[in-house]
């Protein structure tokens, strides 16, 4: 049994001590707990100062013992299996990875839930992330979507819990996981809710656009696990709903989305409430610039692993498509391509704008086709039964705006449409990601007019990656257009993504 299994009956058990730790009785959120000026660089330059942490209760979070079978892996072996599963590591001391769940060495009550969910092996990512976090150590993990990274982070955060001392009255949460959107953050709740209920771990989900009563009485009876959008939980915590002095284990999902939706300053905002000596998950499908600096500056000596390449690269099971077609002829393309492949499957269909995929939407719905539209302007609640009534298959068809390009997994969407080409490649490669996950095939339908060659080149380099047909119209496309506005190639994408925003 694994010496941090709270179930254990050990009478020391952290989780089964009264909470006479002194982690209570919170700071107002107006005075930050610390200051972060210690933690600037993740290359090992300067760790917290010994100053910044004098007062604080300290706290367990190495919980990994390498399993015989692991530690009989020679150095050979760790880099065959790496080079197999396309994991690349950087870091001081990295552990070698994991072949199956038994060598993580998981209490009992994880292992169970692991075995009901009917996993058969970890995923590239768990495989090697999840020794990672169980170290303790900071952690950058680079993976594309629908690669188990959400487990990845949460059955360490489990284990993580349940060898604190329990919450006591007025107790803000031990784990944080930030994400940037509501629909991210109700499925990462829903994974949460689903491994933490065997050893009573209570979470609870804050964002906007619904109301704040039972968002606020959960945090006032107490959670471990808060999972949240940025500008939500900030309203939390200056109504005194909560506070982080209890985090000890802080997520950043989806950084790269995050930045670019603008939350850089919400983020250093919640930060800077938090213990330096936390243990910060810091999680992002893509590397550029913008997301490498906030790590280095609230990362100290993480590991990293990449799955895959920092190239931007699409899922090789998802069969990509892409038609040239003026912007006038996109609606009937799009009727025609629907009776071609309308099967009773799910289809999801992506525009640019809130009023397009209203209009689409409308439009498809006179012509028959069972749709409906997803967007930033719809309440909670409708974006909540649309989602509802397109996995359950009620309404095969959903068109989305970005809202939905990420975090959104929806099990067996088998067509993806770009009606709209996004604004960046990165986006493209999230939209069509909504297919082909967990092992599945899928295919990924994309109209592209004149007004988007400028991507050309970038998006034929993705297709070449991924062993797709390029259409002699786009390779066309591609040698006559010139790069995006701020282009600086796939391991330095630009500021902003291409869209040209500076970022603070």
């Amino acid at each position: 049994m694994s010496r941090y299994d709270s179930r254990s009956g050990d009478p020391t058990s952290y989780r089964d001590r009264k909470s006479d730790s002194g982690f209570g009785g919170a700071p107002s959120y107006g005075a930050p707990l610390r200051s972060s000026a210690g933690r600037k660089d993740y290359d090992g330059v300067e760790s917290p100062r010994r100053t910044d942490l004098d007062g604080l209760t300290p706290f367990e979070k190495n919980f990994y013992v390498e399993s015989p079978s692991v530690a009989a892996m020679s150095d050979r072996d760790v880099e065959d299996y790496r080079k197999r599963r396309e994991i690349t590591v950087e870091g001081q001391d990295v552990p070698k990875p994991v072949k199956s769940f038994e060598d993580v060495g998981f209490p009992d009550y994880v292992m169970q839930e692991i075995a009901k969910a009917g996993f058969v092996e970890p995923t590239p990512i768990q495989s090697q992330g999840w020794p990672m976090a169980l170290k303790g150590r900071d952690l950058i993990g680079i993976a594309e979507t629908g690669s188990g990274k959400t487990l990845a982070y949460l059955l360490p955060a489990i284990v993580h819990v349940n060898a604190q001392p329990i919450l006591a009255p007025g107790d803000g949460p031990i784990v944080l996981v930030l994400a940037p959107t509501r629909e991210l953050a109700v499925q990462i709740q829903q994974e949460a809710t689903k491994f933490g209920a065997s050893s009573r771990i209570k979470n609870t989900c804050i964002y906007g656009g619904v109301p704040k009563g039972p968002q606020v009485r959960d945090l006032q009876k107490g959670v471990e696990i808060v999972i949240a959008t940025p500008g939500r939980l900030i309203d939390m915590l200056e109504s005194h709903h909560t506070n982080l002095r209890r985090v000890t284990y802080l997520v950043l999902d989806e950084a790269d989305r995050m930045l670019d939706m603008g939350f850089e300053p919400q983020i250093r905002k919640l930060i800077s409430q938090i213990r330096l000596d936390r243990q910060t998950l810091y999680w992002s499908a893509t590397w550029p610039k913008e997301v490498e600096q906030l790590a280095r500056q609230f990362l100290y000596n993480p590991y990293k692993v990449i799955i895959g390449s920092e190239d931007l690269k699409a899922n090789h099971a998802i069969r990509q498509i892409v038609d040239i077609v003026p912007e006038n002829k996109k609606y009937n393309k799009l009727v025609n391509l629907l009776e071609d492949i309308m099967d009773g499957s799910r289809i999801l269909i992506f525009m640019d704008t809130k009023k397009g995929c209203d209009q689409i939407t409308r439009q498809l719905r006179m012509d028959g086709w069972p749709a409906l539209s997803i967007h930033g302007d719809k309440s909670q609640a409708e974006r909540d039964w649309v989602l509802s009534e397109f996995k359950a298959g009620k309404s095969p068809i959903m068109t989305a705006t970005d809202v939905a390009a990420r975090g959104l997994d929806v099990k067996d969407v088998k067509y993806v449409i770009n009606y709209d080409f996004p604004g960046s490649l990165e986006d493209y490669v999230h939209r069509i990601g909504r297919t082909g996950r967990a092992g599945a095939k899928g295919t990924a339908y994309t109209f592209f007019t004149a007004a988007n060659a400028r991507f050309a080149k970038e998006l034929i380099s993705i297709l070449e990656e991924a062993g797709q047909k390029v259409s002699p119209d786009l390779a066309a496309m591609g040698r006559a257009a010139p790069p995006p506005p701020g282009h600086g190639g796939f391991r330095d994408r630009g500021r902003g993504y291409g869209t040209g925003r500076p970022w603070s």
